[in-house]
C-alpha cells in the first residue's frame, strides 16, 4: 500500500478493500440497490472480464435475470417475471448446507447455460465462470461472470475463489435483508392486527362488527372479503361482504349466496379445521382464476380461514386476492385475524342474544297493555339507561278497580339483575292485586311494605300511587301517596307547573312508613306527570340536573301527541352522565266523560 496515498496498490488488496466495502453495504439494509451495483462493478474489476449476469430462482421457476457489461456497468433486469425467455430445466442449486459451487462454460462451442448464457455471448464473452448459490428453501441464485477468452489458470483460480466470495457475502446480506423485512412485515402485521381489535371491538352490535370485519381487510389485505357465519341446525349463510371495486360487490354476493363450488370450499375449510389457501390449479374448476368468467378470471388467489370461538365453528372468512401470490398475507397474520375476528363476532352475537333476552324479561315486568278509562289519555315509556344488560327495577302499572277508579302505580326497586327483577315483580303484582280489589293506596303499600319486611328482602323499594275518581264532567279527585318515591307534577290547562306534596318512608326498610296523601283536582287539559328518578337526575357535561328543566318540559310537552316519550326523548339528549333507567307515566284529562 502507497505510503503518500494511503490506497491499495496490490490486486489482492484492492480486492479485500472491495469486499470489506461490499460488507460493510450489506449490513445496512437501507443500501441494498447500492450494494446490488457495486457487487457487479467488484465482479467486472476482474482482468478479461466483459459482462456479469446474476439470476434468481424460486422453486425451479426463475423470477429474474440481471445483466452488466463494461460499457454499461448498471445492472439491468432483462426479465422481469418468470417465463419471458427459455430457461435451462436442467439447472440445479447446491444440495441443502452446502456452500457455493462455481461452474465454468465454455460459450465458444454453446451458450451452455439460459438465460444468462445468451446475454453474455451478446456481450462478446466466450468464456464465463457462474457461481451458484443457496439464498433458502427452495430459493437460489446464479452469479457469473464472462470473458472475452479463457482466463490463465492462475487468474480463473483467483477468479473462482472471489466469486465464492462475492457469493458468500451475498447470501449473508440476503438473509439479513430477510431477516429485515419480515421483522418489519411483522411489526406491520402486528399494528394491523392491534387497529383491527380495536375497530372489531368498538361495537357491540352485531351488523356494525360484520361489517367492520370485512371493510377492515378491503383493500388493506385482499381485494375481496366475505365473511359466513352459520346459525344452529343450519347451512353457512353470508352475512357481510366487501370489493374493492363497488361495481363487483354484487357479483362477490351473489357467488357467496349460490355458487356451489365455493360452498363446497368453505364446507371443506370448517371440516378441516385450518386454513385453506388456492391458487393455480388449486382454483380449477370453481368461479376464480382461468376457469372464471368476468372478474372471476381475475383472482390469482383464495384464502379461506376458519371463524371458531369457545371450541365451536362459527362461519369462515374468505379473501379473494387479484394481487400476485407473494404479496397475499402471512397464514400467522389470516390466522390470528381469523381468531380476533371470530371473538369479536361471537362477543356480539351473544351480547345481541343476552339484550334481547332482557328486553324479553324486562316486558315481562311491564303492563302488556294499558286500560283504557274513558275521558283520559295514558301514555307510558320506559328507557334502559345502562349498557351492563341487566334488568332494571323500575316499573309502572295502572287498574282500574271494581269501582271504576283509576289506579295508577309506578316504582323503582334499587340496583339491578335477577335480584332486583324478583323484587319488581313481586311490588308489581301485589300492588296491582290489591288496588284491583279497590284497597286504598295508603294500605296497599303497607301491605306491600310488611310483604317486604316478612322476606327480609335486602332491596328497598320507592312506589308512587295515585288513585282518580270521577267528581263530574271532564274532572277528577286524586288522591297520590308516596313512599319514598319523587313527587309527581300536575302541568295545568293554563300553563302552570304544580309538584305534588306528599311524603312517606321507602319501603322494605322500617314497619312504620309515615305516610300522607295528597289530594288535587284536576280538570279538562291537566297532564298527571310520574317518574322515576331516572328521569330528574339525568346531568349534562356542565352537572345540571334535568330536574331543573323538567317543569318547562312538562308545558312543553303536554299537549304532545306522546308526552311520556317525548320527555324522556329530552332528558336522553340532555343527558352526558347518570345511567338509571327512566320509567314516565302520564295521564291526561281530555273532557267531560
Amino acid at each position: 500500500m502507497s505510503e503518500t496515498s494511503g490506497r491499495p496498490d496490490t490486486a489482492d488488496e484492492r480486492w479485500s478493500a472491495r469486499l470489506h466495502r461490499l460488507w460493510r453495504l450489506s449490513q445496512d439494509v437501507q443500501d441494498v440497490a447500492d450494494m446490488s451495483r457495486y457487487v457487479y462493478e467488484a465482479a467486472l474489476g476482474e482482468p478479461g472480464a466483459v459482462a456479469v449476469t446474476g439470476s434468481r430462482w424460486v422453486h425451479g421457476a426463475l423470477r429474474y435475470a440481471r445483466v452488466a457489461t463494461t460499457g454499461r456497468p448498471a445492472p439491468v433486469t432483462t426479465t422481469p417475471r418468470a417465463g419471458v425467455v427459455p430457461t435451462d430445466d436442467d439447472r440445479r442449486p447446491p444440495g441443502p448446507g452446502a456452500g457455493p459451487v462455481v461452474i465454468t462454460h465454455d460459450l465458444g462451442k454453446t451458450a451452455g447455460f439460459a438465460p444468462e448464457g445468451a446475454d453474455l455471448v451478446a456481450a462478446g464473452a466466450r468464456w464465463a465462470l457462474e457461481s451458484r448459490f443457496r439464498l433458502g428453501d427452495g430459493d437460489w441464485a446464479a452469479f457469473s461472470v464472462g470473458f472475452a477468452e479463457r482466463p490463465a489458470p492462475a487468474d480463473e483460480t483467483l477468479t473462482t475463489t472471489r466469486l465464492v466470495q462475492l457469493s458468500e457475502v451475498i447470501v449473508a446480506s440476503h438473509h439479513r435483508i430477510t431477516a429485515y423485512r419480515e421483522h418489519d412485515k411483522r411489526q406491520i402485521e402486528d399494528a394491523f392486527l392491534a387497529e383491527a381489535s380495536l375497530q372489531m371491538d368498538s361495537s357491540l352490535d352485531v351488523n356494525e362488527t360484520l361489517g367492520r370485519v370485512a371493510r377492515l381487510a378491503v383493500p388493506a389485505l385482499a381485494e375481496g372479503c366475505v365473511v359466513h357465519l352459520c346459525p344452529p341446525d343450519r347451512p353457512l349463510a353470508p352475512v357481510a361482504h366487501a370489493h374493492v371495486s363497488a361495481s363487483v360487490q354484487p357479483w362477490l354476493d351473489a357467488l357467496a349466496r349460490e355458487d356451489r363450488w365455493f360452498a363446497e370450499l368453505l364446507d371443506d375449510a370448517l371440516e378441516r379445521q385450518e386454513d385453506v389457501v388456492l391458487s393455480g390449479d388449486g382454483l380449477a374448476g370453481g368461479p376464480f382464476g382461468a376457469d372464471g368468467e368476468g372478474p372471476g378470471r381475475s383472482v390469482r388467489t383464495v384464502t379461506v380461514s376458519p371463524l371458531r370461538a369457545r371450541g365451536r365453528a362459527i362461519g369462515t372468512l374468505t379473501f379473494v386476492y387479484h394481487r400476485p401470490g407473494e404479496d397475499i398475507p402471512t397464514p400467522r397474520l389470516l390466522s390470528d385475524l381469523a381468531r380476533r375476528a371470530a371473538l369479536a363476532i361471537d362477543t356480539t352475537t351473544a351480547y345481541e342474544q343476552r339484550r334481547r333476552h332482557v328486553e324479553m324479561l324486562q316486558r315481562q315486568l311491564l303492563p302488556g297493555a294499558l286500560p283504557q278509562w274513558p275521558g283520559l289519555d295514558l301514555h307510558a315509556s320506559y328507557e334502559v339507561a345502562d349498557a351492563s344488560l341487566e334488568v332494571g327495577g323500575d316499573f309502572y302499572d295502572a287498574v282500574v278497580d271494581r269501582d271504576g277508579r283509576l289506579a295508577l302505580v309506578i316504582g323503582d326497586v334499587c340496583g339491578r339483575g335477577a335480584e332486583a327483577a324478583a323484587m319488581t315483580g313481586l311490588a308489581r303484582h301485589t300492588l296491582r292485586t290489591l288496588l284491583e280489589d279497590g284497597v286504598p293506596p295508603g294500605l296497599a303499600l303497607e301491605r306491600l311494605n310488611k310483604a317486604l319486611l316478612d322476606q327480609e328482602a335486602p332491596r328497598f323499594v320507592t312506589a308512587l300511587i295515585a288513585v282518580l275518581t270521577p267528581t263530574g264532567p271532564g274532572e277528577c279527585e286524586v288522591e297520590i301517596v308516596s313512599a319514598g318515591h319523587p313527587r309527581p307534577l300536575v302541568g295545568r290547562a293554563d300553563g302552570r307547573v304544580e309538584e305534588v306534596a306528599g311524603s312517606g318512608l321507602l319501603l322494605g326498610v322500617l314497619p312504620g312508613l309515615g305516610l300522607r296523601a295528597a289530594r288535587l283536582r284536576v280538570v279538562a287539559g291537566d297532564t298527571l306527570v310520574m317518574f322515576t328518578d331516572g328521569l330528574t337526575e339525568a346531568r349534562n357535561a356542565q352537572g345540571v340536573m334535568f330536574e331543573e328543566l323538567l317543569p318547562q318540559a312538562v308545558r312543553d310537552c303536554a299537549a304532545t301527541p306522546d308526552p311520556s316519550a317525548e320527555l324522556i326523548a329530552r332528558a336522553s339528549k340532555f343527558r352526558t352522565t347518570g345511567d338509571d333507567d327512566t320509567a314516565v307515566l302520564v295521564a291526561r284529562l281530555k273532557g267531560p266523560r
